[in-house]
């Protein structure tokens, strides 16, 4: 049980980390928003199609590393919904043991 709060507990600092990396991406291009939970290809594209790597192709890898960056942070999400159930499973055996 302790091991698994730590886990828990090791899991939210990385959140933490991965929620910082996102803000950092954000500021870098007002393009972005100040969304956290958004990928950025969700957001409504002003024009005909979506810029490409040939339109702005700064823009376009900025906008593959904050992607990656939120695939990461909903990827830490689910992970530790997963251990958070776990823990909360070894509590209740300790409770009715």
């Amino acid at each position: 049980m302790i091991t698994t709060f730590l886990v828990l507990v090791i899991l939210f600092f990385i959140f933490l980390w991965s929620l910082a990396w996102i803000k950092y991406y954000n500021r870098l291009d007002k393009r972005f928003g100040n969304s956290l939970w958004r990928w950025s290809f969700d957001y409504v594209v002003k024009g005909d199609r979506d810029i490409s790597i040939l339109d702005d192709k700064k823009f376009v890898l900025l906008r593959r590393k904050r992607n990656r960056a939120v695939t990461v942070m909903y990827f830490i999400v689910f992970f530790s919904f997963f251990i958070l159930l776990s823990f909360v499973i070894q509590i209740l055996f300790f409770i009715l043991n």
